[in-house]
């Protein structure tokens, strides 16, 4: 249901936290994934999943980068509740995204270090795809570098811990890229996203 509900404008119950469901919160929780998302408010991870209280463990971050607090929490996640799927979610149109593409053509001097600290974790995702020729397009430019971050940010937790690269390899864990487009509200999955990182 999921997803296509939410296109599809049905809300379920369960997008609903009703006293009984709170109730049940205090002592037990098991979300079934992890959902690294971006920040931004158009892209409210449980809303477009139709999903309500304790069933996800959301960590949401501009540009839906991978950073050692943002790996810690999946950690965490993973030890205290078992959940066994990450999901790295990035959207199209996204500002993360278009602010490190503006950084490539002008650098702004006077970008403050945190910005900067964002800008710099896309921009080896990016930077290919503005050495290109699809620099002159820069609509399908941001098209493409979106789902570069995803694909790099995939990669990023898939080899960049040491204990979920193991858990993957005991077939314990699936770290899989999606795409959430503002137009249509539709999440596409893209589970290969990783193995195409040069």
């Amino acid at each position: 249901m999921g997803n296509c509900a939410f296109v599809s404008d049905v809300r379920g119950i369960s997008t609903f936290i009703v006293p009984t469901r709170r109730s049940e919160l205090v002592s037990e929780k098991e979300p079934f994934a992890i959902v690294l998302g971006c920040a931004d408010s158009r892209v409210p991870v449980e809303v477009i999943f139709n999903q309500g209280a304790g069933d996800l463990f959301v960590i949401r971050v501009a540009g839906n980068i991978v950073a050692p607090s943002q790996v810690g929490s999946i950690e965490c996640a993973i030890e205290q509740f078992g959940t066994r799927l990450v999901v790295v979610l990035g959207h199209s149109m996204s500002s993360a995204v278009a602010a490190t593409l503006e950084e490539l053509e002008r650098p702004k001097e006077n970008r403050s270090s945190s910005l900067r600290s964002i800008v710099d974790r896309i921009r080896p995702a990016v930077e290919p795809l503005w050495e290109k020729d699809l620099r002159h397009n820069r609509e399908a430019l941001l098209q493409h570098a979106v789902r570069a971050n995803i694909q790099a940010a995939v990669y990023d937790l898939r080899h960049g811990s040491q204990i979920l690269e193991q858990l993957i390899q005991r077939d314990e864990l699936r770290v899989v890229g999606a795409e959430y487009s503002l137009e249509t509200g539709i999440v596409d999955f893209y589970d290969d996203l990783a193995e195409e990182k040069a």
